[in-house]
């Protein structure tokens, strides 16, 4: 009975609820009894997978579409042999002589089998050990690379593949973008599948860049061992090898022991890798490495670079390798290059321009070593020209009516509270032009430039090619303009040329390599500058100055006409003349403006030309001067002062930029410049014991009798 009362009570209690359904669990798409989505990390990293495999497998298709597309595109493998970057210039001498080779140099193709073994190992050790591993990109150099980088904190390891380096030297640009990186990433992939391994390395030891324009193996080591690349050495091997990192910084011209020591670097490389035991890397012997000597960087480079960036213009818009035919002539230019050589100063430097009848140069020297110093002084430089400038004084004064027999009058002289004077303050009192030229008198080039007005001064320079800019006030008839050797050497040629303008030109023709003529230059007919009787006149006046004048040492024992130039305080010392339808420019003194002791224009710069002219005018017949006077038929009335520039109006400044200021200014008032020449300050120039320059035989010499010459020379000469 118990029990059984036991068992009612317990079947009257309530059963407990259901446990709740998995959370998880039930219903299609993952939806439960309840019809509620899946929640939770679990459910995030699901989706996170399917998405990230959706696009991974887009990415890989999209990356084998982009590889199809570039394999498709690539040039032919002949195509990319014959490929070149750049544009490569064969300067030629007007002989035919080549005298330089400019841009990418390329040398003769070598097939992988005739490689040495060593430059091929030496060029995967240190580029790209794993190059026979990899599909055209390395991830294991890439995460290598990466390692590297967090573990220093800079990037010390590149990840590019030897297929890379190819893809971005033949097809792309070093632009840093990665936009850059993955397009050279699909060109290596599509390289690697159509070109074999051997394929590749063969056009990359063949076209990879070395530095100094070469290109190739075979033209790297021509430029730095002077034989072909079929023949290169373990250390001439490890010595290339080393350049492609930094070429301009391990290069052998710049830097043997750099170079050097980047290829031990190398050899060790190899060593890691297994190409050479530790003996053959100990065997490596640097110290037997001959290099071949540096071509081109000499004198004429001063003429190339000044000539060859007028094909812009000459050749506008040509990429094809082109060949040069200049006007330089090989003999002359080594003369001028010597002459300069021996004849300038102590601590001081030279320039020589010399150009043909016809404006052709032939030579140019644009220092004592273009090696030191590649500034060219002769076509960039701008100094005073001393007592050169007189040629514009001279020729104006007999374009005025002036004669070379006509008196005028050596005396001290006031213009505008200016008051130049002669060496040692001498005076000569009455002489002719011809003598007053010859011995260079500041005093009569004062009166002479007065006279005919400073614009009218300053117009000729400007009519005979002095492109700088030109000061009218009265110390401008002692060359106080800043000029340009290359401009006052074409303004003697035209005087040499019977008063014709003279364009100095350097390119006479430029061909392709298979000889079709891109450009040649034709004469044009010069405008006549000034009136052959006023021509004649100062190439007498330039004659005598070379024969009994400032300029005596400039003889060559045929007939020269020139002009010697000295600054004040010996800063500078030029002479410029012609014999033989050459016309040659001497500039000698320090780049800092400093004194050069003993330097004018009649001593080394005059020197340096006579030795120059003894051989450039060798094989040349020698020519008289015409100097005969033809007067024209009119004559000058005193209305006529104003077309002569005496003008108050036509006396003008320029300021150091040649904009034209204060043209109105009042007559009379004074110039803005001190008294004297600008570099005395105002102060007259101190004795600095040369001899006088009018003596007691003075009228001797002008006239031509024999007397014992006189030494040294003074400012203003």
């Amino acid at each position: 009975m118990a029990r059984s009362a036991i068992r009612r009570s317990l079947s009257e209690q309530p059963s407990p609820p259901p446990p709740p359904p998995p959370r998880n669990s039930g219903g299609p798409g993952g939806r439960g009894p309840g019809g509620r989505k899946p929640r939770g990390f679990r459910g995030f990293l699901r989706k996170l997978l399917i998405w990230g495999f959706a696009l991974a497998l887009a990415g890989v298709l999209a990356i084998a579409a982009a590889v199809m597309v570039a394999a498709s595109s690539l040039p032919g493998y002949q195509a990319l042999k014959s490929q070149q970057q750049g544009q490569m210039i064969v300067v030629r001498a007007r002989d035919g002589s080549e005298l330089v080779t400019m841009g990418p140099s390329y040398g003769k193709w070598i097939p992988v089998t005739q490689i040495p073994a060593v430059m091929k190992d030496a060029m995967i050790s240190v580029e790209d050990r794993r190059f026979y591993d990899h599909f055209g990109v390395d991830p294991i150099g890439i995460l290598r690379s990466l390692f590297v980088r967090v573990e220093s904190g800079k990037w010390r390891q590149g990840g590019s593949t030897i297929t890379q380096q190819l893809a971005r030297n033949v097809f792309l640009n070093n632009n840093r973008t990665f936009a850059r990186k993955a397009r050279e990433a699909i060109l290596s992939i599509a390289l690697e599948t159509k070109f074999s391994k051997q394929q590749i390395l063969e056009l990359y030891l063949n076209k990879v860049y070395f530095g100094g324009g070469a290109y190739g193996i075979d033209s790297a080591s021509r430029k730095f061992f002077g034989h072909p690349g079929t023949q290169l050495s373990l250390p001439e091997a490890a010595i290339i090898a080393g350049l492609v990192k930094a070429p301009s910084r391990y290069s052998p011209t710049a830097d043997k022991v750099a170079a050097v020591d980047r290829a031990k670097v190398v050899v060790t490389t190899m060593q890691d890798a297994g190409t050479l035991s530790a003996g053959e890397a100990a065997e490596a012997d640097f110290a037997r490495v001959s290099f071949a000597q540096e071509a081109g960087q000499n004198s004429v480079r001063y003429f190339t670079d000044w000539a060859l960036p007028q094909l812009d213009l000459l050749v506008p818009e040509n990429n094809q390798p082109i060949e040069v035919w200049t006007t330089l002539d090989p003999a002359a230019q080594r003369a001028a290059t010597d002459a300069v050589a021996k004849n300038a100063p102590n601590g001081a430097q030279g320039a020589l321009i010399s150009m043909d009848r016809d404006g052709g140069i032939l030579a140019m020297v644009g220092g004592t070593d273009y090696v030191t110093s590649n500034y060219n002084r002769a076509t960039n430089a701008v100094r005073q020209p001393g007592s050169a400038w007189k040629l514009f004084v001279y020729l104006a004064a007999l374009e005025a009516g002036y004669k070379p027999d006509d008196t005028v009058v050596d005396e001290p002289v006031t213009i505008q509270g200016w008051s130049p004077h002669n060496d040692a303050r001498n005076y000569a009192g009455k002489i002719d032009v011809r003598t007053a030229f010859a011995y260079s008198k500041n005093t009569v080039a004062a009166q002479l430039g007065n006279e005919v007005g400073f614009g009218t001064v300053a117009g000729m320079a400007r009519r005979f090619g002095i492109t700088t800019p030109i000061n009218t006030m009265p110390s401008m008839v002692l060359g106080t303009s800043d000029v340009r050797l290359i401009d006052m050497t074409r303004a003697f040629a035209a005087v040499s040329a019977k008063g014709t303008q003279v364009e100095p030109y350097g390119i006479a023709k430029v061909t392709t390599t298979d000889g079709q003529v891109l450009y040649e230059h034709k004469p044009s007919g010069g405008t006549q500058l000034v009136a052959d009787y006023v021509a004649a006149g100062i190439t007498d006046l330039l004659q005598t100055a070379v024969n009994i004048g400032t300029g005596r040492a400039a003889q060559i024992g045929r007939p020269v006409a020139g002009k010697t130039g000295t600054t004040t305080s010996n800063k500078d010392g030029w002479f410029i003349g012609f014999s033989s339808g050459i016309t040659t420019g001497v500039w000698m003194g320090r780049d800092d403006a400093r004194p050069v002791p003993g330097l004018m224009g009649g001593t080394a710069p005059a020197r340096a030309f006579a030795q120059y002219m003894r051989l450039a005018t060798a094989r040349r017949p020698v020519e008289q001067f015409d100097t005969q006077l033809k007067l024209p038929e009119y004559s000058l009335e005193p209305d006529d002062e104003a077309n002569l520039g005496n003008n108050p109006e036509d006396y003008y400044y320029v300021d150091e930029k040649g904009n034209l200021i204060d043209p109105n200014r009042q007559p009379g008032a004074a110039p803005n410049a001190p008294a004297g020449r600008p570099e005395d300050d105002g102060q007259p120039p101190q004795d600095n014991g040369a001899p006088p320059a009018a003596d007691d035989g003075f009228l001797d010499r002008a006239t031509g009798r024999q007397v014992a010459p006189r030494g040294g020379g003074g400012q203003g000469y």
